[in-house]
């Protein structure tokens, strides 16, 4: 965890923009985040290690505001020695994850426009890749270093060695990266129900955040996400099968459930 003075110290510069701001909560790797008194802006402080990750974050969160695709615009860039903070304009209005059922209900078909208008954007314009070679050597240096989360995998996995379920990925990764080839979107990268932002009277998609994974990917590392973290508001299987399915037909693609198992198991081993 970075030294809470010396981030406020780099995120206020000494108080010179007129911005007092409040600690939020804590992120991955030792991230913190920092709201703004007045609510309209967010900062994300990491220390110095964190600089390049949250640089390649600072990137495409610039890249993706203004291309039809709702998110927040990069409004400060601030490094210090020992520590940088990036600093964007708040989305209004409340994560995905935070409402009930029936107001996901609601929103489950603009969810579905927003992911296609992500997906739909030129991939060759797109200058930053999350595809599944960069995504395995992740995972491989990953579980080299021991430093898989047991807490991100399911449940049923979380007493199984990580270097035998990459093992068992592996078996199945000149298939996958064919399929990738094939089909390959601007995803978000990191698509669960927390970073996307509803409006809560109109169930509108109000934006995308937590963007430092965006890239080149297969749409199904997406939807695996998106769908497994839908299924923890809809904890009835047949109404969460039934919710993907018109997902699914909204979209436009026919979801491939071997494919998206493969991508909901690999995730967890890339963080770490």
């Amino acid at each position: 965890m970075i030294d809470s003075t010396s981030v406020i110290r780099t995120l206020l510069r000494d108080g010179r923009d007129g911005v007092s701001w409040e600690p939020v909560t804590s992120g991955e790797s030792g991230a913190r985040v920092f709201r703004s008194a007045d609510g309209s802006r967010y900062a994300k402080c990491v220390s110095a290690p964190g600089t390049t990750s949250l640089e390649e974050e600072r990137d495409r969160t610039d890249w993706l505001h203004g291309r039809g695709v709702p998110g927040p615009p990069v409004l400060d860039w601030r490094v210090s020695a020992d520590a940088a903070c990036l600093v964007t304009g708040a989305v209004e209005g409340i994560p995905a994850d935070r409402v009930p059922a029936r107001s996901l209900d609601a929103a489950w078909g603009p969810i579905a426009d927003a992911v296609r208008r992500l997906h739909d954007l030129p991939v060759r314009r797109c200058p930053f890749s999350r595809d599944l070679t960069r995504m395995f050597a992740a995972a491989r240096d990953v579980v080299a270093r021991g430093a898989v989360n047991p807490e991100f995998l399911p449940v049923e996995q979380q007493t199984t060695p990580p270097g035998v379920l990459l093992a068992r990925l592996a078996l199945q990764l000149e298939r996958r990266l064919e399929q990738e080839a094939a089909e390959t979107v601007v995803c978000h990268g990191d698509l669960t129900l927390p970073n996307i932002i509803l409006d809560p009277e109109t169930s509108a998609v109000r934006g995308f955040i937590d963007l430092g994974r965006l890239g080149r990917a297969d749409p199904h590392a997406d939807l695996a996400l998106l769908f497994a973290t839908a299924r923890e508001t809809w904890a009835d299987g047949a109404r969460s099968d039934a919710a993907e399915d018109a997902f699914a037909r909204r979209y436009g693609i026919a979801v491939d459930r071997d494919r998206e198992r493969f991508y909901l198991h690999l995730d967890p081993l890339t963080w770490g």
